[in-house]
């Protein structure tokens, strides 16, 4: 009796982590298979998934108001799912680090994304939008961001979304 509800905060809060993790590898699955499908099945898809996505999160919103024990683990929650329903990270692998809080892993996929960039494995339009979402989501989570993106972070979203897409375009030129 001690516990307080603790054991049951704690399931609660595991499954509302696998249900962000099932919809986030729904996200990531169908980016990945998006050319094996016909453009309207994607969309129609898509359009389900980020349906989910935006009655997880009205879920999320009631048992944030009600349950304060649970405000900073769904808070959290809540943040990556505003963040991949209005499309600031377009990246579903990005989405899923960013809302398991795990920076160490965005490190390493930038680093990755680094080295993929330069033996062309990834193309430069893409190595930038995913950079400046990796990036965006360590600034999110309060870590330390060092390099010539740096001094984007001082004013909005933005501003970063605006270098992104001069970036993009000189790299078609």
């Amino acid at each position: 009796m001690a516990s307080r509800g603790k054991s049951e905060t704690g399931k609660l809060k595991q499954n509302m982590e696998e249900q962000l993790d099932r919809l986030m590898q729904q996200l990531q699955d169908l980016e990945e298979c998006r050319d094996d499908l016909e453009e309207e099945e994607y969309e129609e898809t898509k359009k389900e998934t980020l349906e989910q996505l935006n009655e997880f999160n009205e879920s999320l919103k009631k048992m944030v108001t009600g349950n304060m024990t649970l405000v900073d683990e769904l808070g959290g929650m809540q943040l990556a799912i505003q963040a991949a329903i209005s499309q600031a990270f377009k990246t579903p692998e990005v989405i899923r680090m960013f809302a398991k809080k795990q920076p160490g892993q965005l490190r390493t996929r930038l680093a990755e994304m680094d080295r993929d960039v330069m033996v062309g494995k990834l193309s430069r339009d893409v190595y930038t939008q995913q950079k400046l979402e990796i990036l965006t989501a360590l600034r999110k989570l309060g870590e330390k961001v060092k390099g010539p993106f740096i001094s984007l972070f001082s004013g909005s979203e933005d501003k970063i979304m605006a270098l992104a897409s001069s970036g993009v375009e000189k790299t078609k030129v």
